[in-house]
């Protein structure tokens, strides 16, 4: 839930004169509403404010700049593909959230790569079924071609195909269904396959993510369609990013030996950050993971974790919490978090991929150096 402070509060906050922060909310910068007590007076977004004040504090100089935009900065990168405006999820011009009532995982694919005809993600005729997607991409990319003089449509059916080879490293069945209904036969829950789509599109894209990222560097270097989602796929596998699952998975069971409260007391006493909770992007609440909760009861465990957490730390359930929930209730097997979580973001790889090859650009950042430098005729020791 979004929270909102008076002027003053705002003023203090950003510490700057009333003319800028109006000009910030001209800008759309910060959001801003009438006050339900006094329609003649305005509140404004304190996420926006905070973000925005930790913006100023880093200073101006260009390696400050640059540090920044590396670390939850201004994005470095211009897309039109998705972003998060005032605590919304946008494909395109398209609410995230919205979208994922009723599109699958296909038709978001078709919006996100401006493709018309339908999307099927089915591998070749080389199948690597259940040998895991890193195999299944690693397997394959000596066959792939560079991204270099190829066509948007050619690259656009490298993409699919190279989604279907991850789906069938991840041992869904072969058919060109859409995924969730794949991936509801693999699990064998049909019946609950449209909570499966949703949570698919709801994970397409998320802007400039680590794995993102890694991707459009892969692919500005020429590489295959293929080689770049195996890229973003190694990034995935990161605790602080798509594996963060697993972490969660570890709070969930202290939480159901020893009770929420003790669990997160401990968790938090080590130092470490909190799996599921949480999200610099929503200060207010991860507006994915909603769209979720609101069509799962999440059992007692996981509602009674969420309650504490909230409490110890301020902090609402994000995607994570929310994929965790939906195999909880569906009683999906361990690596059902990861494998949505992958095969949904595989569609907004694709995407980036598209974009940044056709920018023709090399993503190259420069190193602030901070080692010492022999002087002339020196040899370094060693």
């Amino acid at each position: 839930m979004t929270s909102w402070v008076d002027r003053s509060e705002a003023l203090k906050r950003l510490g700057v004169r009333a003319q800028t922060l109006y000009a910030y909310v001209s800008r759309g910068r910060i959001g801003v509403r009438p006050d339900p007590a006094d329609p003649r007076r305005s509140l404004y977004d304190a996420g926006d404010l905070d973000q925005l004040a930790a913006r100023r504090k880093r200073g101006r100089a260009a390696r400050d700049i640059a540090a920044g935009a590396l670390a939850w900065g201004e994005a470095a990168i211009p897309t039109t593909i998705s972003t998060i405006h005032h605590g919304r999820l946008i494909y395109r011009g398209q609410d995230a959230t919205t979208l994922a009532a009723d599109a699958t995982l296909e038709a978001a694919a078709n919006l996100l790569w401006e493709q018309a005809a339908p999307v099927r993600f089915v591998a070749g005729p080389e199948s690597d079924h259940g040998a895991g997607p890193f195999f299944a991409l690693a397997r394959n990319i000596a066959g792939t071609r560079a991204t270099v003089g190829r066509s948007g449509d050619a690259l656009r059916q490298d993409g699919a195909t190279a989604i279907g080879w991850m789906c069938d490293g991840f041992g869904l069945p072969a058919d060109p269904i859409p995924v969730h209904l794949r991936l509801a036969r693999l699990w064998a829950v049909e019946g609950q396959a449209d909570l499966l789509r949703r949570a698919l599109v709801l994970m397409a894209d998320h802007e400039l993510n680590a794995s993102t990222f890694a991707v459009r560097v892969a692919a500005s270097t020429g590489a295959s369609i293929a080689a770049s989602l195996l890229a973003g796929l190694a990034t995935l596998s990161g605790p602080y990013h798509g594996g963060a699952g697993t972490a969660l998975a570890a709070l969930v069971e202290d939480a159901d030996r020893i009770g929420s409260e003790p669990a997160l007391d401990r968790w938090l006493a080590r130092g470490h950050v909190l799996p599921g909770f949480g999200h610099v992007l929503y200060p207010g609440g991860d507006a994915r993971a909603g769209a979720l909760l609101d069509r799962i009861a999440p059992d007692p465990l996981m509602a009674r974790l969420a309650d504490a957490a909230h409490q110890a730390t301020g902090q609402y359930p994000n995607i994570d919490f929310a994929l965790c929930a939906l195999k909880r209730a569906l009683r999906l097997p361990a690596e059902a978090p990861f494998v949505i979580f992958a095969l949904g973001r595989s569609v907004g790889w694709v995407a980036h991929a598209l974009e940044q090859v056709a920018t023709g650009h090399l993503i190259r950042p420069r190193a602030h150096y901070q080692g010492t430098i022999p002087k002339n005729g020196e040899t370094p020791e060693g």
